[in-house]
């Protein structure tokens, strides 16, 4: 079954997909721009599945699969090619999920990211978070900061990840890298320890829980630079879903900590482009004095639009000006743009040159006359 599971991926390579989906008594798929399409028509039986995820893990692996129900580890396609696997029980057997993860580190420039998160790799302590949606590029954004911080910088860092992705070599810097369940038992576990491994930098691939949360923040205010990663749309839900783990009793401690730390949160969602492939849209938040007091005094919902008003001068920016952005360099349609802004209404209104940010002026429209042109719904 490994030999057929290795024809699986390389097909999934040659398509430049991004997950292949193995599942008991159906049939194999792939997602491949971000849609998920069958490969081939064998139909894998419950036992089939067992006996390839046998020949991929070890006795201890397989154990802990098991057990837990779940596991995490990764594959290698001979040198070329590496995997990051989730295999897991469901009603018909076993399933499993394998994420390439590219061998090469790509750079920032070319992920198409906004210039200011170039400055993230320039500060010296504090948090900085990536966020966004499973298979938003998250791992691949904050490969490309490390290697940045690698190249021009001679620093300790430490990665704590589950399990690893990125392999980084030793360049400016020394880097040691730690997967969970093989080389410490936790997250939690890991970061406790290196704050007492003389580090300067420290990436936590997730923060899952409150526990790591609690540490990073407490890592962050001691002087180190710690970088992670959460589940979240963007940065106003980010800084909630932090103090929100929090109890009552403790949630205005964190604010304070939070509200003094936070450096940055870098929240990505990829977006159908026009050549049939995908871009990044990324929210920016990035730390200033005003963001800084509407943290402390619970004013989130005021976080928008100070990311808004702070474009031009500290190169911030939300999800419906990167919109705007990626439709005036001509990379997505307004339809597209629309359908995954987060506010649709506010948005077409800024098309039409309605409202504050307004992109439309006499050079904007000019060429693109049809790009401004909003029939009404009786049209």
């Amino acid at each position: 079954m490994e030999e057929k599971l290795k024809l699986y991926l390389r097909t999934l390579v040659s398509h430049e997909g991004s997950d292949l989906h193995i599942k008991s008594a159906s049939l194999v798929r792939v997602r491949i721009q971000g849609v998920i399409k069958v490969l081939g028509k064998d139909m894998l039986t419950p036992e089939m599945v067992e006996q390839m995820v046998r020949e991929i893990t070890n006795e201890a692996q397989y154990e802990k699969l098991v057990n837990d129900r779940t596991l995490d580890f990764s594959y290698r396609l001979g040198d070329e090619y590496r995997f990051r696997v989730n295999v897991f029980y469901q009603m018909d057997g076993l399933s499993a999920v394998f994420r390439l993860i590219p061998v090469r580190i790509m750079t920032l420039d070319e992920l198409n990211l906004p210039e200011v998160i170039k400055t993230f790799t320039e500060i010296q302590r504090g948090l900085v978070l990536v966020t966004g949606v499973t298979g938003s590029g998250k791992s691949t954004t904050l490969a490309a900061i490390l290697d940045k911080i690698n190249n021009e910088t001679k620093k300790h860092i430490i990665t704590i990840e589950d399990p690893i992705e990125f392999v980084h070599k030793d360049k400016g810097c020394l880097i040691n890298q730690r997967s969970v369940g093989q080389d410490t038992h936790s997250f939690s576990d890991a970061l406790r320890a290196a704050l007492r491994e003389d580090p300067d930098i420290i990436l936590v691939g997730e923060m899952r829980d409150l526990e790591t949360i609690d540490i990073a923040l407490h890592a962050a205010n001691t002087g180190h630079l710690v970088f992670s990663t959460l589940h979240t749309l963007d940065a106003k839900e980010t800084i909630d879903r932090i103090v929100g783990m929090f109890s009552n009793e403790e949630q205005n401690r964190i604010r304070m900590s939070l509200a003094s730390v936070l450096e940055g949160v870098i929240s990505q969602r990829l977006i159908p482009n026009k050549r049939g492939g995908r871009v990044v849209a990324a929210e920016i938040l990035k730390k200033t004095a005003r963001i800084e007091q509407l943290i402390m005094e619970n004013r989130d919902l005021e976080i928008p639009d100070a990311l808004f008003d702070g474009k031009e001068i500290y190169g911030t920016q939300t999800f419906d000006q990167a919109l705007l952005d990626l439709i005036k360099k001509g990379e997505i349609s307004k339809e597209v743009a629309l359908e995954y802004a987060t506010n649709p209404a506010d948005l077409k209104l800024k098309m039409q040159g309605v409202g504050k940010g307004s992109i439309v002026d006499e050079e904007t429209v000019k060429g693109n006359e049809d790009f401004f042109e909003f029939k009404s719904e009786e049209e």
